[in-house]
Parts: structure tokens; C-alpha cells; sequence
């Protein structure tokens, strides 16, 4: 990663250090400096007031066996190469396709997946502006332009996606906070669109659009109260989840455009989502430093993490590994030494791990364990790994495997603890060895359940119907990982970049809140309900590891079969090889690194 200088604020150097490797249970993640991409010239770029580096993948189905093609923008600039991840290093000075906009700079991106081959994709591009770009970066054409008169929304487009098993159809969101559904084989009018109202509930509403033939949009969306910062379709492609400034998460049922359920941060908005492999779990991150999941079936929180300093940006599940257990109930103790023999990573077909999962809720089976990882991003340049665990998961209930695990991460994984007076605990003396649990609900202390790492799942991204004419469900084909560690260092305190660290939470959230409309659900009257329950009725995760990664705040986080990729706002986009995967770019990382890099 190339490096300007060594950050100067809080702490001394190790805790303003970037990792450039980082041990789970699993193994060692690495990061190959020979993988990073960029602009062709290297130079960080100046992100003060521009728009988030994201980044895009999509395969190609290439017969050499290079398939996987990248998309990221940086500043006014979209570019778009052949991946190669940890096979080669990246070859930044031959890039297939790159634009540069005037007047307006991309803010997201997304691949048709459906419809991707070797010699042409569908690219959508979202825009400042509120313009929506077709391209096709392999025959380097423009092939269509939406809202281009901006008569259909003039406000920043936050999110873009093809619905799910759709050639034609995607959702757009604003930062007006409105969606649009629109259909790349029909045009936009030649005048500001006329609305007529389909549905409407409590914060939202839905219109079709009124003309004689039929135009884009063909829907269109109100979703809360400020800007709907990002949405995601379920595994299945049958439900969407949003988040929005307002604070709210909203979940709704896509075709019958129905509210499911929601949810409240604990203050100020909600900025990703993201769900679990198998569409039982949501996990959203925003203004409150939080990660929270929701259970679906549920319609309540079941958890909140506590690890970031800053503004969470990116939630993301590992769908690539997963930790199933089929077997009788078993009680585990001593080292990890002791049980390193009854551990083996391997991959499973899709549908049996998927017929596995399903026994989950079978009363004539034997208990099926499944445990999740997910990820998160921040401003605070840190990244960190969670596992959501059966203890959590099903706090009620026998855990099939318990033992308690100590720490093997060692001093460099410092523990990010939660003031007293939220949690009703003292970080020191947890007795549930980093789990604040609800009241009298399981004795203390608890043995933390532990999921070894025994299969994964690999399979190609499900898709289900979304609207009539869209297309066929197809089953949920990836699923998590995950192994536990318990944390017991020490407590540090760390300097909260943005004032809104955990201890500025009060009854009047924030004064950000204040300035929102009145209309919006007053925060005093959600805290303590089913929507935003208080952080003393939830079970408290503390990361699995947490690193500074970055020197600018981290923009992306994407799990791949062999590796995880991050970007930060300088426009870097780096490829962290998963144990075992670095071959031989990993043992360059160790020789020697391009010019202006540091390993």
C-alpha cells in the first residue's frame, strides 16, 4: 500500500501502525501488495469532498480461466481491469476501459451477473447528479443514459443494483430518499413524470408512473424521512432492506410492496446493510458506531457490536466459509492444541449445505450448528471481523458444542469495551468473556458456543423472482464462517474521530437527530422499545480481530473465494489473501515490493 506518512493523532506508533497482516482461527490473512489497485500512477488521491471509492466484480466465464473483472471509481474516474487477485500482481498500466467525467463524478456501480460473457457486460453507473449510466466496458460503449434531463430525481444517486435473476430490471436509489424501478428497454419522457399512488404505509409510499405508453420509472419509491443511503435484496430476491438517514432499517417484501419490518440505531442514521448467506439475518452499520443484526423471521435485534471508533460505512457477510456441525452435543476443553485434530477446511456442493442448514429447524434431526462471519468497514480506517454464534442466536436454547476459548490473538487484538453506564457490566470483569448479556436470561459466566471450522460452501450468488416477467428462484448457494475468539485485554481508550463515540449516547441521541424532520419518530420514545431496544437487552459482540488497515476512511469490503478486498478514499484497492491462499505473491510480499510501497 503506498504510504504518505505515518498518522499523527492519538496514541503512540503501534496504535497508529498499519497491519498489513492480520490471524483469525483459520489462519493468517496477508496482504499482497503485488494485488493492489489503483490509478495507473499510484499517487493517493486527494478524497477531501469527493465521493466514496467503491468497487464492482463480476465473472466473465472466461475460457483461460481469468475471469473475475474489477470496476472502481476514484474522484471523477472509472476504471475497470482484468482481476487477478492472488494468482499475479496487478498490472495497473493496461487497464481494459477508463473514463473520465466532466461535471459530475460516479458514485456506485453494479454488474449484471445474468447476462456477463467475455465479450460484453452491463454496467450501471450511478452519478452525482442523479443520472444513471448502461455501459459496456469490454466493446467500450455507452449504450443508454436515465434521468439524463433530470427531470425524474435531481438529487445524488446512492445506490444502484440489478434486481436479482433480471436482464432488465434495476433499482436506484437518491439521496432525496426516494427508489426508482426502472427497465433498460424502455425510455425516460420528455417531461417531469406524473405519479399515481399503488401503496403506501407507515414510512413509505409507493407510486406507478401515469402515461399513455408505458416510460421509466416504472415504480417509485418514498422511503423514510432523508436520504435513503443504501439497500439490499435478500438471497432469495424476494425482500428488500433499507437503510436511510432517518436511523430507520425498513425491510420490505418486494413484490407484494409490503412492509415486513424495521428497526432504529441507537442514534443517527443508518449508512449499509447487508443479509446473511441463507436470508435469516440483516446487519447494519451506521452514525452510531454499531453494527447491529436483526433477525428476520424475528422482526427485532438480536445483537450489536461494538468495535469501531467512527462511523461504520460497510457491513458485509463472508459467504465463502462456513462452520457445521451435524453431530450429538459434545463438551470441548482444554487448548486449541487439543483440538486442532479434529479440524479440516474443505468445500461442500452448495445444496448439501444447504439441505444441512434447512435441518436446522427439522424436530426429527440431530442439532445442526451453524455460525456466521461478517465484516465491517469504518471511517475510523479499522476493519473488523465478528462471528455471530449459536449462544446468540438462540440464547433459550442447549448449545450443541460449548466450551470457553481463550484468546490466542495475543496483545495485538486490544479489547474495545463499552462504557458502564450503557451496558449495566464492567468491561474488566465480564463474566461472559466479551458478551453483555439480557438479564437473568442464561447463568453466568457463559461458555461461549464455538463452531469449528469443518465445511464451506462455494456456489455461484442466488437470485430469486422479484416481479412477475423477472425470472425464476433459484436455492441460496453461500454461506458464512466462523470460528470465536474470547477477548480479555485490557481496555484501551481510544480518541473518537468524530465525537460520536459510545459514550456521547444519551436519551436525545444526538443533536444531528435534532435538526431531522419532526415528523420522523421521536428517538426519546423508540430507545428501550422492540425498534431500538437499550444496549443493556441485547447480547454485546466484541470483533473477532479489529486493525487499522488504511491512513483514509475505508469505503469497501468484499469477501471472495481466495481473498477479501478492501478500498480506502486515496483510491487503493487491496487484496487481503485468505490462510493459504497467498502462493507465490505472498512470498514476494516478503522479498521485495513495487516502488513507493511498504510491506
Amino acid at each position: 500500500m503506498l504510504i504518505s506518512k505515518m498518522a499523527a493523532e492519538g496514541g503512540g506508533k503501534e496504535m497508529n501502525e498499519i497491519k498489513t497482516q492480520f490471524t483469525t482461527r483459520e489462519g493468517v490473512y496477508k496482504l499482497l501488495t503485488h494485488s493492489e489497485y489503483s490509478r495507473p500512477n499510484r499517487v493517493p488521491f486527494n478524497s477531501q469532498g469527493s465521493n466514496p471509492v467503491k468497487v464492482s466484480f463480476v465473472n466473465v466465464n472466461d475460457q483461460s480461466g481469468n475471469g473475475d473483472r474489477i470496476c472502481f471509481n476514484v474522484g471523477r474516474e472509472l476504471y475497470f481491469y482484468i482481476y487477478k487477485g492472488v494468482r499475479k500482481a496487478a498490472d495497473l498500466s493496461k487497464p481494459i476501459d477508463k473514463r473520465i467525467y466532466k461535471g459530475t463524478q460516479p458514485t456506485c456501480h453494479d454488474f449484471n451477473h445474468l447476462t456477463a460473457t467475455a465479450e460484453s457486460v452491463s454496467l450501471l453507473v450511478g452519478f452525482t447528479a442523479g443520472q444513471v449510466q448502461l455501459i459496456d466496458p469490454i466493446k467500450k460503449e455507452t449504450s443508454k443514459l436515465f434521468n439524463e434531463e433530470r427531470l425524474i430525481d435531481k438529487s445524488r444517486v446512492t445506490c444502484v443494483r440489478w434486481l436479482p435473476a433480471s436482464e432488465n430490471l434495476f433499482l436506484v436509489a437518491h439521496s432525496s430518499g426516494s427508489m426508482y424501478l426502472y427497465n433498460v428497454e424502455h425510455a425516460c419522457g420528455t417531461a417531469a413524470p406524473h405519479y399515481q399512488l399503488l401503496k403506501q404505509g407507515e414510512g413509505y409510499a409507493v407510486h406507478t408512473c401515469k402515461s399513455k405508453s408505458t416510460r421509466n420509472p416504472l415504480l417509485r419509491w418514498t422511503v423514510g424521512e432523508g436520504a435513503l443511503n443504501e439497500f439490499a435484496f435478500s438471497p432469495d430476491g424476494k425482500f428488500l432492506a433499507c437503510v436511510s438517514q432517518d436511523g430507520f432499517l425498513r425491510v420490505f417484501s418486494f413484490d407484494a410492496v409490503e412492509l415486513h419490518g424495521t428497526m432504529k440505531s441507537y442514534f443517527g442514521g443508518l449508512l449499509c446493510v447487508c443479509w446473511s448467506p441463507d436470508g435469516k439475518y440483516i446487519v447494519a452499520g451506521g452514525e452510531d458506531d454499531l453494527v447491529t443484526v436483526w433477525s428476520f423471521a424475528d422482526c427485532r435485534v438480536i445483537a450489536r457490536g461494538h468495535g469501531h471508533k467512527s462511523w461504520v460505512s460497510v457491513v458485509s457477510f463472508d459467504h465463502y466459509t462456513t462452520s457445521i456441525e451435524e453431530s450429538e452435543p459434545m463438551e470441548f476443553s482444554g487448548s486449541d492444541e487439543d483440538i486442532q485434530d479434529q479440524i479440516h477446511f474443505g468445500r461442500d456442493r452448495a445444496n448439501s449445505t444447504q439441505s444441512r442448514l434447512s435441518k436446522r429447524n427439522s424436530t426429527d434431526s440431530r442439532p445442526v450448528s451453524v455460525t456466521y462471519r461478517f465484516g465491517s468497514v469504518g471511517q475510523d480506517t479499522q476493519l473488523c471481523l465478528w462471528d455471530l454464534t449459536e449462544d446468540i442466536l438462540f440464547p433459550h436454547l442447549p448449545l450443541s458444542r460449548t466450551r470457553t476459548h481463550t484468546n490466542v490473538m495475543g496483545a495485538s487484538s486490544p479489547r474495545v469495551g463499552v462504557p458502564n453506564a450503557l451496558t449495566g457490566t464492567n468491561p474488566g470483569t465480564n463474566g461472559n468473556n466479551g458478551v453483555t448479556l439480557p438479564g437473568n436470561s442464561l447463568p453466568a459466566p457463559l461458555p461461549r458456543s464455538n463452531s469449528l471450522p469443518h465445511s464451506a460452501a462455494n456456489a455461484a450468488g442466488s437470485k430469486g423472482s422479484v416481479l412477475a416477467d423477472s425470472a425464476v428462484a433459484s436455492g441460496v448457494g453461500k454461506f458464512a464462517t466462523l470460528s470465536l475468539h474470547e477477548r480479555k485485554e485490557p481496555q484501551h481508550d481510544k480518541e473518537h474521530k468524530r465525537n460520536h463515540s459510545m459514550g456521547h449516547i444519551s436519551s436525545k441521541s444526538s443533536d444531528k437527530l435534532n435538526l431531522l424532520p419532526k415528523t420522523k419518530a421521536d428517538p426519546a420514545k423508540t430507545l428501550g422499545t422492540t425498534l431500538c431496544p437499550c444496549m443493556e437487552d441485547v447480547p454485546l459482540l466484541e470483533p473477532l480481530i479489529c486493525k487499522k488497515i488504511a491512513h483514509e476512511r475505508l469505503t469497501v469490503l468484499i469477501f471472495l473465494e481466495d481473498c477479501l478486498v478492501t478500498a480506502c478514499q486515496e483510491g487503493f484497492v487491496c487484496t487481503w489473501a485468505r490462510p493459504g491462499k497467498g502462493g507465490l505473491l505472498s512470498s514476494q510480499n516478503q522479498a521485495s515490493s513495487p516502488s513507493g510501497t511498504v510491506v
